[in-house]
């Protein structure tokens, strides 16, 4: 090989070798707020970095200013934030328009927000052609299809006719996956692409990024999720209050974590390995072994809620009767955590909805500690809902707005078996109770808009303890939450239940957090409850094949 062969092969290679995409020193402001502290990355063809941190560590900004839609006031500055030779920090608006979706494509975590509802799917996915003068339009019509088939959406022609509130969660995430990768960018960003998706869904859509990544892409994974980002990610960077608390390689990352606050991420996590201890743990005792809790005794002959054979049937639209839910029975025993776990569509929540009498059932009864409940007329079921609280997934949107938590609690108590008898008694309660989940009096003032996610989740926890009631229906409770702040609202369930005894009918579609929360199991598909049993029967040694399925999904750190 002559001495100039030999230069350009070196010069190829290193250049093959160059960062895509290379960050340094970025800063984001929003007036004299700074959000992101001069964090510094790379990334490479064919790999991909996991940024991961709870909500206000600044991942998300990062991410946004990477496409140029840090949002209206910010001020971005950077050293060098350079993808493939183009100087980002230099960009108008309208040159960012030529750099999105061709050079760089961007996946955000909501498709219902991201896609426009009233456009067909397949004019949605096109839309980057279209921006980018691609082909006619014909052309793009069958791209588009095209491009929906290659992201696993079964019947790509029908669904392209569709509007994307017609198309499940998982499906809508798909085509707006299909629209990133349209013109084949160099570099993906996903901004929590799969927070909200059921584990095999998720797992799917982790799979279409691994595709992408094979095929040379390189992927910015945001997420909170370690487990999450343990699937997919070659490098990882740990962000804080906008500053980078570790940087390396993801086996190094999340298995010999250097920070102590990587450590607590890892440790919060829920899982068949956390069942009966603390996930929150005081810093002394992070990474070392954690005494089992003792927890209170389950009454085995007690059930305090039975539901035989509850049939759910709905007329659609279209005039079609559909059955949610057939033939599901379970009982729950008093100082129990059932736990119901099924993928969107499972039935699990009509179940829920049906056990709180919220919903009849069109065959079948509830019975609330062995008395006719569900078939009761509303005049007499209602003395009795104080024995039944009720946590949602999204506490806000149960609140008045208008309302303070002091009254929100202070409402609930007037409920119970013991209304107080003033104003001073109803708010000396609505202390002890804030006190109880880990809040204080100043909280009482506040309204729920003006409190963190963990705090607002606290205030319902508070209220339906308030009534006093024998059983609470947990439904999808964390899974709005951040890794620590869920760990937190798991903790204190888990300690309440300790302390008072009170029963839980824990719905959810995270089986990590089932299995450390649950004694028993039931797992649902298409309405019907396809195997159960205490909970490390389940997980350990699952007989349905549909649990062998969801397990096999369930993204752990041991893969990474």
């Amino acid at each position: 090989m002559t001495e100039v062969a030999a230069a350009e092969q070196a010069e190829a290679g290193a250049a093959a070798d160059a960062p895509l995409l290379a960050v340094e020193n970025l800063r984001v402001s929003f007036g004299s707020t700074e959000v992101v502290k001069g964090i510094s990355f790379t990334t490479r063809s064919g790999r991909c970095l996991g940024i991961v941190g709870e909500s206000g560590s600044g991942k998300s900004v990062t991410a946004r200013s990477l496409v140029g839609l840090a949002g209206a006031g910010a001020t971005i500055q950077a050293g060098q934030m350079d993808l493939a030779g183009v100087d980002l920090t230099r960009q108008s608006q309208r040159s960012w328009r030529a750099i999105r979706g061709r050079q760089i494509g961007f996946i955000l975590q909501d498709a219902m927000v991201s896609l426009d509802q009233l456009r067909r799917v397949g004019d949605e996915v096109a839309e980057p052609l279209k921006i980018h003068g691609w082909g006619t339009k014909a052309a793009r019509a069958r791209k588009a299809i095209d491009l929906l088939a290659s992201v696993g959406v079964p019947e790509p022609e029908m669904r392209a006719r569709q509007r994307p509130y017609e198309l499940s969660g998982g499906l809508r995430q798909r085509a707006l996956i299909a629209s990133a990768i349209a013109l084949d960018p160099k570099l993906l960003v996903a901004d929590e692409p799969t927070t909200a998706l059921d584990v095999t869904i998720q797992a799917q859509v982790l799979d279409l990024l691994a595709e992408s990544k094979d095929r040379g892409t390189s992927i910015i994974l945001i997420s909170h999720d370690l487990s999450v980002v343990a699937r997919l990610a070659d490098d990882v960077l740990v962000m804080r209050d906008g500053e980078v608390v570790e940087y390396g390689q993801a086996h190094q990352v999340l298995h010999q974590p250097r920070h102590e606050y990587t450590q607590a991420l890892l440790d919060a996590i829920p899982s068949e390995h956390t069942r009966g201890t603390q996930l929150v743990r005081p810093a002394a005792a992070s990474g070392e072994t954690v005494a089992h809790r003792a927890r209170a005794p389950i009454d085995y002959s007690r059930p305090v809620l039975e539901a035989r054979q509850i049939t759910k049937v709905f007329r659609g639209p279209d005039k079609v009767d559909r059955t949610v839910v057939h033939d599901v029975s379970f009982e729950l025993l008093a100082g129990e955590t059932l736990g119901i776990v099924g993928e969107s569509g499972s039935g699990k929540t009509t179940s829920a909805r049906i056990a709180l009498a919220l919903l009849p059932p069109t065959c079948g009864e509830v019975l609330l500690d062995g008395l006719p409940w569900s078939t009761l007329p509303p005049a007499q079921r209602r003395p009795l809902r104080k024995r039944i609280g009720v946590i949602y997934q999204d506490p806000l949107s149960s609140f008045d707005p208008r309302w303070s938590t002091g009254r929100i609690i202070t409402d609930a108590l007037r409920t119970g078996p013991r209304p107080p008898s003033s104003k001073t008694e109803a708010l000396a309660r609505a202390v002890r109770l804030l006190e109880q989940v880990g809040l204080t009096e100043r909280h009482l003032p506040a309204a729920p808009l003006r409190l963190s996610g963990g705090q607002r989740q606290r205030v319902a926890i508070a209220r339906a303890l308030a009534p006093e009631p024998e059983m609470i229906v947990c439904d999808e409770p964390v899974s709005a939450l951040d890794v620590s702040i869920q760990a937190q609202v798991l903790d204190l369930l888990t300690d309440l239940q300790d302390e008072l005894g009170v029963s839980y009918l824990f719905i959810s579609h995270d089986l990590g957090v089932i299995h450390h929360m649950s004694d028993r199991i039931l797992v649902m598909k298409d309405g019907r409850v396809v195997e159960s049993g205490t909970a490390d029967e389940v997980f350990e040694h699952p007989r349905n094949p549909y649990t062998q399925r969801l397990l096999t999904a369930l993204p752990r750190l041991a893969q990474a």
